[in-house]
């Protein structure tokens, strides 16, 4: 193999190196991680074209050790004494077959693991942090002369392996344009951050993530093609560690040949060369450039939905008289020079405190407080005023004035001041969480938990809402109105297998309200026992009081009897006497049953009535006769 091709090999894989520490510190030095995805690429590259350029030094010694022979076999007119295959007669032919057997699989299984595990790292580290703009300027600088310098050596290379006949510098040269292209993506990446549009390198990062992605996966592929693949010898297989996907990437004429011989495949005669192939060749260039101008052009229209606001920024600064754009059709210059932020503005957010909901509990009609009722529950302490109580009796060591409780809270809001909301706080919404959260934090340490887990509640929201508003509008200005603050869910906290708290808390409550319903229950039982007593004492108080009305009367009327009996029996003794007699006797026979013995030796005819009178008062009444008629 020719020297030349060799040295090329070697600055291959040195310009990779190059190119991978000076990415990687100016990456860290400017805060890109576009560019520091692009230091990976360049460091795989650079063991790739170290690998391929290992290759090529085996070959070069296996042709050098096949002329020694052939001027040996000249030399000696044919004459041998070994065998043309003994690993003896060709040691560097015998190398280079194990490095390709067994070391070119191992690298390759090695590369895809560095591939794959880059991938994912660079993927998981990928943050929402803006590159500072100090250092856009000095980082644009060093990428764009970068890949100049790996575009041209790259492009040398790439044509050398090309007409030379050797694939050994195509991976090396694949790596070096593709690390031209991300130098340059590299670059405009930092002339977006120098024109205030840091978001393009987050995008660029894991457009570069995505690829190392693919290549890995591509190299997995290649592996397992590679155990199928038919062995002929004297033909010459694809490098195992080359990949197409970096090939096309730093060469993307070569997808066009690709796709032409294709076509002729397919319709069976030159179609790459019919006037029509050749003028879509030639004019791709202008075609992408007039779609880049329309798409440039599209974005010089906004429109804004009716629930919508926009703020317009020109390279990264507000415009003076038109910076909050209202809903309705608008017209801007092209991004990146102009940028439109929107907000739903009309539209209702939320966020929660205190808990994580789960989506599979909100099917559930009945929730009790021993089951969790979300995903997460994060407890707040609240003053009890039970315990503060129980301080005094039980001691300092037994009574805290604390408790825990758990209560799902959604906060719903909607942002009337999108000029506040967006440029007086980096992250105005987490802002607001916080706000909420040190509010609720805070006034639960100052109210009861038995009252608001009963009849609090409803206060509670409202003062919290006015809290939030206060401290949101007049603290903050973040231009928000707080429409909503529940409080649902309030209950101790569930716990864990180990401890119950809520089925405690449950017990403890229960008791509760037992004792009470017993002192209830003896509170009623007073209430209608001692006005019953009452009542009977006075009935007896009463009756005694009759009573004694009754004997006086009666001992009065008496006295004022004998004394006017004591007058008619000094005026006629004999018929007192009798007509006492009578009156004794009339009412002495008036109630009990008469018995009449009569004698039998007589015929007189007596006429009785000898009816019962149960009731005299009801069977002697006198019945009025009617009148009589004339």
């Amino acid at each position: 193999m020719d020297q030349n091709l060799q040295r090329v090999g070697f600055i291959n894989w040195l310009l990779l190196l190059v190119g991978a520490v000076v990415t990687g510190a100016t990456s860290l030095s400017a805060g890109t991680q576009t560019g520091r995805a692009g230091a990976v690429f360049l460091a795989l590259g650079f063991l790739v074209a170290l690998v391929s350029y290992f290759q090529m030094r085996l070959r070069t010694r296996e042709q050098l050790e096949r002329l020694e022979f052939d001027e040996l076999m000249k030399s000696k007119g044919g004459s041998t004494l070994f065998g043309e295959g003994a690993g003896e007669t060709f040691p560097a032919q015998h190398s280079r077959e194990q490095f390709d057997r067994w070391m070119v699989p191992i690298f390759t299984v090695f590369l895809f693991l560095l591939q794959a595990g880059s991938g994912f790292v660079l993927w998981t580290k990928i943050t929402t942090d803006a590159p500072p703009i100090g250092k856009s300027s000095f980082a644009m600088a060093i990428f764009g002369m970068l890949a100049l310098g790996l575009f041209l050596f790259g492009r040398y290379s790439a044509n050398l392996a090309r007409f030379g006949g050797t694939l050994l510098l195509r991976p090396g040269a694949g790596y070096l344009l593709l690390g031209a292209a991300i130098s340059l993506s590299g670059a405009l990446v930092e002339a977006a951050v120098w024109f205030r549009a840091p978001v393009v390198d987050l995008y660029g990062a894991r457009v570069l993530s995505v690829i190392l992605g693919l290549a890995a996966v591509e190299t997995a592929i290649g592996l397992l093609l590679e155990l199928y693949r038919p062995r002929v010898r004297g033909q010459q297989a694809r490098l195992l560690y080359e990949s197409r996907l970096v090939g096309l990437l730093g060469q993307p004429a070569g997808l066009f040949k690709t796709a032409a011989q294709a076509l002729d495949y397919q319709f069976g005669f030159k179609v790459s060369e019919t006037w029509f192939y050749l003028f879509l060749e030639k004019a791709l260039a202008w075609i992408v450039l007039l779609q880049l101008g329309v798409l440039g052009l599209s974005t010089t229209v906004v429109v804004v939905e009716p629930h919508e606001q926009a703020l317009l920024e020109r390279f990264g600064k507000r415009v003076s008289g038109r910076n909050l754009l209202e809903p309705g059709l608008h017209f801007k210059f092209p991004w990146p020079i102009d940028q439109v932020h929107r907000w739903p503005t009309a539209s209702i957010r939320h966020f929660n405190v205190g808990f994580v909901p789960d989506p599979l509990m909100e099917k559930e009609k009945t929730l009790s407080w021993t089951r969790s009722h979300n995903k997460e529950e994060v407890p707040f302490l609240v003053a009890s005023r039970s315990q503060i109580d129980q301080a005094g009796q039980l001691g300092a060591d037994q009574a805290v004035p604390v408790n825990l409780l758990t209560a799902s809270i959604p906060v719903q809001y909607i942002v009337t001041n999108y000029y506040a909301w967006a440029y007086n706080h980096s992250n105005p919404s987490n802002l607001l969480e916080r706000i909420a959260t040190r509010e609720i934090v805070n006034y639960f340490l100052s109210v009861d938990m038995d009252e608001i887990m009963s009849v609090g509640r409803i206060t509670a929201a409202k003062e919290l809402q006015a809290r939030i508003q206060k401290k949101a509008s007049e603290s903050e200005n973040l231009g928000v109105e707080i429409l909503l603050v529940g409080l649902q869910d309030i209950h101790p906290p569930v716990g864990n297998k180990q401890v119950q708290v809520a089925a405690a808390f449950e017990a403890v409550i229960g008791a509760i309200q037992e004792k009470e319903a017993k002192i209830l229950a003896a509170e009623g039982y007073r209430l209608a026992t001692v006005p019953k007593a009452h009542a009977e004492a006075a009935r007896l108080l009463s009756e005694a009081a009759g009573y004694r009305v009754q004997k006086i009367a009666a001992a009065t009327a008496q006295a004022a009897r004998f004394t006017n009996q004591l007058a008619a029996y000094e005026a006629s003794p004999s018929v007192f006497m009798q007509r006492t007699y009578l009156e004794s006797l009339a009412r002495a026979v008036v109630a009990p049953r008469k018995y009449l013995l009569m004698a039998t030796n007589t015929e007189d005819i007596i006429m009785m009535n000898l009816e019962d009178k149960l009731r005299p008062d009801l069977l002697d009444v006198p019945v009025a006769l009617p009148p009589s008629k004339k």
